[in-house]
Formats: structure tokens, C-alpha cells, sequence
């Protein structure tokens, strides 16, 4: 049995548990994962891309989490969308869960996200989400239905 942390889209974070990719498939709703590692290869980053027309707003947890454990920068961290799951592995590569240290390892390094680092994710997400709100009522124009 694995312990992973699920950083759910609402913001709320979960300690859960994994037996395979399978189960992280079926935390994240999709089988189309995707995987980030952090800058020191301890911890793995589960996502679902999202489809260029599926809007869903940025999960700002698990983003601020990635920027805080890689070599990211708050411009050029990917913005993370939907349900993450973060996971370590074996020596094999096999999924692995997460030890107390590295859990405490995790909460130390949401700390080091700076203010600066947080006022640039927040322009982005928030320039994202009215880029989504503008092509979302670009498509319900030349469709011709509204778009709430």
C-alpha cells in the first residue's frame, strides 16, 4: 500500500493510498497520464493533460508545489489543471509511496515559495482563466449558443 498526496481541483489536499497507475488514473479521471519529476527525483508529479478546448482552471496547490520542488521558475512552471496526484518510486521505477520525511520534506518546500513568486502565478493564472472565459465565448458566438 502506498501513501500519495491528492491535490484535489478545489484545493483541498488528501493523503490517500495507491497500489498502482492504475489507482492514480482513477484519482486524477483520466488514463491519459503524465508525469513530472521534481529537481532532486524524489517526488512524482501525476496529471491529465488538458484537452485544448476543455476548460478547467489551474489546481494553484499542486502548481505551487511543483514550482516549489523543481528548477520552475513562477513564469515558466507548467499551470497544473484538474485533480494531482504526487507520488515517489523504487530504485526500479515503480510507484512507491511517500515516507514521513518526505511528507515533511513536501511542507518545508511550500515554504520557500517567495512573494514574488506568488504574485507572478497569480497574474498567470488569472490572465489564463479570462483567456479560457474568452474563448469560451468566442466558441459559443460561432455556435451560436450561450455560454454561462
Amino acid at each position: 500500500m502506498n501513501t500519495v498526496l491528492y491535490f484535489s481541483p478545489d484545493g483541498v489536499v488528501y493523503e490517500t493510498r495507491a497500489f498502482s497507475n492504475a489507482d492514480i488514473a482513477e484519482l486524477v479521471h483520466n488514463w491519459g497520464l503524465e508525469s513530472l519529476t521534481s529537481a532532486d527525483h524524489q517526488f512524482d508529479f501525476w496529471f491529465t493533460p488538458s484537452p485544448p478546448r476543455c476548460r478547467r482552471k489551474a489546481n494553484r496547490g499542486a502548481t505551487e508545489m511543483v514550482l516549489a520542488t523543481t528548477r520552475f521558475t513562477a513564469k515558466t512552471v507548467p499551470l497544473l489543471r484538474g485533480g494531482v496526484v504526487v507520488a515517489t518510486h523504487d530504485a526500479a521505477g515503480e510507484l512507491d509511496g511517500l515516507s514521513w520525511e518526505q511528507l515533511d520534506l513536501l511542507i518545508q518546500n511550500s515554504g520557500t515559495v517567495t512573494r514574488h513568486d506568488d504574485r507572478v502565478l497569480s497574474r498567470r493564472i488569472t490572465r489564463d482563466d479570462r483567456r479560457q472565459q474568452r474563448d469560451l465565448a468566442a466558441a459559443g458566438a460561432t455556435t451560436g449558443r450561450a455560454v454561462l
